[in-house]
């Protein structure tokens, strides 16, 4: 079992970035992958809860988000990504954890690959 570090950087809403990185991470995460998904900048977003994606076009991926939790997926969201879009610790879904620079660091140097979105 190998470890993927998947890095969401842009919003949920707008392009496709953050409805692949969860569905790749959905798909490796059955697969018998260790994943980390790694929130920064506005893919913090992806984890505020009560999303609005009305007239976007695009599905709403909270529930895709919390479906990676429950299959084991870490989601990690980087603390100065929340403060610049003002998302705070109780908006986010149980299960994501907020890590600051070096922390979410770690988390990458650890991964044997790593996807950026």
């Amino acid at each position: 079992m190998g470890h993927i570090a998947m890095i969401i950087r842009k919003p949920p809403y707008g392009d496709i970035n953050a409805a692949e990185a969860v569905r790749h991470a959905l798909g490796a995460a059955s697969g018998e992958w260790k994943v980390s998904l790694i929130l920064v900048d506005g893919g913090v977003l992806l984890a505020k809860k009560g999303q609005d994606d009305t007239g976007t076009g695009f599905t709403n991926l909270e529930t895709t988000l919390k479906d990676c939790i429950d299959m084991g997926v870490g989601v990690y969201a980087d603390n100065l990504s929340l403060m610049e879009h003002s998302v705070k610790q109780d908006e986010l879904p149980a299960g994501v954890q907020v890590k600051n620079e070096s922390d979410i660091a770690s988390i990458v140097k650890t991964a044997d690959k790593t996807m950026l979105f």
